[in-house]
């Protein structure tokens, strides 16, 4: 599963820090999202798209081999 995160966060003016803080996690685990080595629950997403006021579909997407 690919996502935007790091690009949503850019445009919110956000560090890793501020968005772990918002939604409850690690700085490690935003970190890990964007490196596309973790793949987070459905309520994680939910909070980070409802956070970014996005469809969960614009910020979390497969790829064809996904």
């Amino acid at each position: 599963m690919k996502n935007s995160i790091k690009v949503q966060r850019a445009s919110h003016d956000m560090t890793q820090a501020d968005l772990a803080q918002k939604v409850g996690v690690s700085r490690q685990t935003i970190n890990a999202m964007e490196k596309n080595k973790y793949v987070p629950s459905t309520v994680l997403s939910l909070k980070i798209a409802t956070l970014f006021k996005k469809p969960v579909e614009d910020i979390f997407f497969l790829e064809a081999n996904d």
